[in-house]
């Protein structure tokens, strides 16, 4: 055993070396000048990145409703689905419907219909604008697919016609620094609709419409803190649909009995989301609006969207998933053939896994997949399929349809506001829409702290790191140990190995281990966990060496997935549009770093070092700075025998990072520390530049003294600081 004196004096002693300081491969090519650019080969990573993609999600598609073999196996579940969905859109809790405040602000008047340019409020201050077509007593309008003797009757006719909710896509219409709305750019379906004896709600998204909100959070703006919060934009359009049902209940012109939803692209997206969540629709028609993970993640598309398109992926579905609530209401996927921003294959796999539980429901006639020519357009053949299936199962029957649609109004005619309401709260919803955590107060005793411990624990493992493998998934650790490492330096008294191992089947990474050549046992083992900035600057210096030669203490320096020697593509976009490939699939990277920190202490704790030394009971050290240090952090509340962290330039909050699924709804910063120092002595270096109350005042209340619990200040980090938001992505 080592004596607790002996491990404080090494570990004092080795603070000195500093964060940066650390051994490894910048010993052999020296870290480069100021400024001077860090050419990468990043073949490795690459490939390492598209492995790793390609099988998770095909892990996703396998399980997508494969357990699912009987109705009664999908009735059992259904509402849990639901309920999970809800939850993946920001939904849940679901906000309170308050009063819609709905308002008619202008009317425009056609030979068959009348068009009333409407708002309303779907929460106090998120205004939704749209353009209500109503149709008029007219030939067209009275065409009913009944006999000749009832359409003599047709003009005395007063009942409530069926209704469409239509969703727009991105067809934002703008004259002289005026947003008209994107309603205004698909006005020929509204004029379609309300010409064959339809009533239309069309209704502006959140981005593109009058008030102009945001969809691009995560690649334009850098608001990764989205994922934190649980946010997705995805929840504030399917709220909007929710309560545009709400309002068009209150309208005499509407059957409620008989509504349907439709719209195209981002509007055939919208259109999943309330058909999967609201029974009130009757019949839905996406059009271009859905693929599965594989289009997305493997191929790419994600690179074509805005985060409008996703749920918050918690429980890590594929996309046939949420198609299949719909069941067994009648459906048709629409889409073209050569869209490639949904293509046709991950439509045709989606349609094929859907078919499967309509078929359960012995409702097969209610699933059509209508596929026709051309690019992701909205095209009259794309059209022609809408408007036929909404024949069928609203109206009962077929017709022949004669009348295309046209565009007939002009944007200026459907405006809702000459001016734009001073309560808005469209352009900073993705502030309020989901909540935070509310503040905690500090734990008054041991058996408190315990009781709330266990809570956000629960928490981590099933909304925040959900996305972790499973022991089986990750597969073993491979660990081997490589005890020659050419270039470096054989005559400097210190051994260099290099620890290979797997943290997931396609996820090989090493760490480098330095030690005095001649030691015969260890009494520190310093796992230090590096950012880009510490891997590209840090080399041995002679302070290190000296320290290093002069004691028994081994060092090892580690990358986790991404950073150093798997370092994938460095351009901006790629890098953005890998993070959100895990997002897709309910991760993040920073989560799944955190993962990579573990297994690295899993696999030093099978070492043995030439000595022999074996690494298994030395005490261990978890060191990180900047943002990896909260990954350093998190690792620890799930790894035993850790003896200290050492952490630096910490942020009190997680809005900068690191950035992990859900967690904001949880806990923050301060009270993960907390957690981590009721296991194992915490050395925090930092600038107190937050709140940290929480911490201290827990530190304080129980009894924990500075060699549990410090805080120091440390000067200014060095490295890059993260994005600001708005610097455009």
């Amino acid at each position: 055993m080592h004596s607790l004196l002996t491990l404080l004096v090494l570990l004092a002693v080795f603070s000195r070396i500093g964060f940066d300081s650390a051994v490894g491969a910048a010993d052999v090519a020296k870290a480069p000048a100021a400024g001077a650019a860090l050419k990468q080969d990043t073949a490795r990573g690459d490939k390492m990145i598209a492995d790793y993609f390609r099988a998770e999600t095909a892990r996703l598609a396998e399980r997508t409703l494969a357990d699912i073999n009987t109705l009664d196996d999908w009735k059992a579940k259904r509402d849990t689905f639901r309920g999970q969905l809800f939850e993946m859109l920001s939904l849940d809790p679901l906000p309170p419907k308050t009063d819609l405040k709905a308002k008619t602000t202008g009317t425009v008047e056609h030979e068959d219909f009348t068009v009333e340019n409407v708002h309303f409020q779907s929460s106090p201050g998120l205004y939704v604008t749209g353009n209500l077509y109503i149709p008029k007593q007219s030939r067209i309008a009275k065409r009913k697919l009944v006999d000749e003797k009832d359409a003599k009757t047709a003009d005395k006719d007063e009942s409530p016609y069926p209704t469409i909710l239509y969703v727009c896509g991105h067809g934002g219409v703008k004259k002289n620094g005026v947003s008209y709305g994107n309603k205004t750019y698909y006005t020929h379906h509204g004029s379609w609709f309300a010409r064959h004896g339809y009533v239309c709600l069309m209704i502006d998204s959140l981005q593109l419409g009058e008030i102009e909100g945001i969809h691009h959070g995560t690649y334009r703006y850098g608001m990764w803190w989205w994922l934190n919060r649980g946010y997705t934009p995805a929840g504030v359009e399917a709220w909007n649909c929710i309560r545009a049902l709400d309002y068009l209940e209150t309208r005499k012109e509407v059957d409620k009995t008989r509504m349907g939803v439709t719209g195209r692209s981002g509007g055939g997206a919208y259109s999943w989301w309330i058909a999967a969540l609201d029974d009130r629709i009757k019949v839905a028609v996406p059009g271009a609006g859905i693929t599965d993970l594989t289009n997305h993640v493997v191929d790419g598309v994600v690179e074509g969207h805005c985060d409008c398109m996703y749920m918050h992926n918690t429980y890590r579905w594929d996309y046939a998933q949420v198609a299949a609530l719909v069941a067994p209401r009648p459906l048709l996927i629409s889409n073209t053939d050569k869209d490639t921003i949904f293509p046709l294959d991950g439509v045709v796999r989606l349609h094929a896994k859907v078919a499967k539980i309509y078929k359960l429901h012995d409702a097969e006639k209610n699933l059509g997949l209508n596929i026709v020519e051309g690019p992701h357009k909205d095209s009259q053949e794309l059209q022609l399929g809408s408007f036929v299936w909404f024949d069928r199962y609203l109206k009962g029957g077929d017709r022949v349809v004669e009348v295309p649609a046209v565009k007939i109004t002009t944007p200026e005619q459907l405006r809702v506001f000459e001016k734009l309401p001073e309560d808005q709260r469209n352009t900073k919803i993705q502030e309020e829409f989901v909540a935070t955590a509310k503040a905690c107060e500090p734990a008054k005793d041991k058996a408190e702290f315990e009781a709330q411990r266990e809570v956000w624990m629960k928490a981590l493992r099933e909304q925040v790191f959900a996305g972790w493998p499973s022991e089986a998934e990750a597969g073993g650790m491979n660990v081997k140990l490589i005890s020659s490492m050419p270039g470096k330096d054989e005559n400097s008294g210190l051994r260099f190995n290099l620890v290979t191992f797997d943290s997931q089947a396609t996820v090989p990474l090493e760490l480098e281990l330095v030690s005095r050549r001649e030691a015969k046992k260890l009494d520190v083992l310093i796992l230090h966990v590096l950012d880009d900035h510490a891997w590209e600057q840090s080399a041995i210096d002679a302070e290190t060496r000296k320290l290093l030669l002069a004691n028994d203490v081994a060092i090892a320096r580690f990358c986790p997935r991404g950073v150093g020697p798997t370092a994938w593509d460095q351009s901006e976009k790629k890098q953005t549009q890998h993070r959100r490939r895990f997002m897709l699939l309910g991760q993040t990277l920073d989560g799944m770093q955190v993962w990579d920190i573990r297994r690295a202490v899993q696999a030093l704790r099978e070492v043995v070092i030439p000595g022999p030394v074996s690494l298994k009971s030395v005490p261990l050290t978890l060191r990180g700075e900047r943002v990896m240090s909260g990954n350093v952090l998190y690792a620890s509340l799930f790894e035993d025998g850790i003896n200290l962290v050492e952490l630096k330039h910490l942020k009190p909050t997680h809005r900068e990072g690191p950035i992990y699924m859900n967690i904001s709804r949880h806990l923050e910063i301060p009270q993960a520390a907390a957690m981590a120092a009721s296991r194992v002595p915490l050395k925090l270096e930092m600038a107190l530049d937050g709140d940290w109350s929480y911490f201290t005042a827990t530190a304080k209340n129980l009894g924990w003294d500075a060699k549990r619990a410090s805080i120091t200040i440390a000067p200014p980090p060095a490295g890059p600081t993260p994005p600001k938001e708005g610097a455009g992505r």
